[in-house]
């Protein structure tokens, strides 16, 4: 069995204003049927979600797994 990438960084709660996930971007349709998606699909929806991020009304607490991933790679 492989891994499936995931953005949830265990924030769960809905933004009622957009309908996005506070913690990863997702709405409630795509979190549910993420492990159904194609790789395709689920890509295609990661890329949506940093665009998302920027319309709710507040931020995770904690570092994201993406932004701690790219702060040791040193990208940011």
């Amino acid at each position: 069995m492989t891994a499936i990438e995931s953005p949830c960084i265990l924030v769960c709660s809905i933004d009622m204003k957009t309908g996005f996930c506070f913690g990863c971007g997702r709405t409630r349709d795509e979190i549910a049927s993420w492990l159904t998606m194609t790789p395709g699909v689920r890509r295609a929806v990661m890329a949506e979600l940093p665009a998302r991020l920027e319309t709710v009304e507040r931020r995770p607490r904690r570092e994201t797994r993406r932004a701690r991933m790219a702060r040791e790679r040193g990208i940011l």
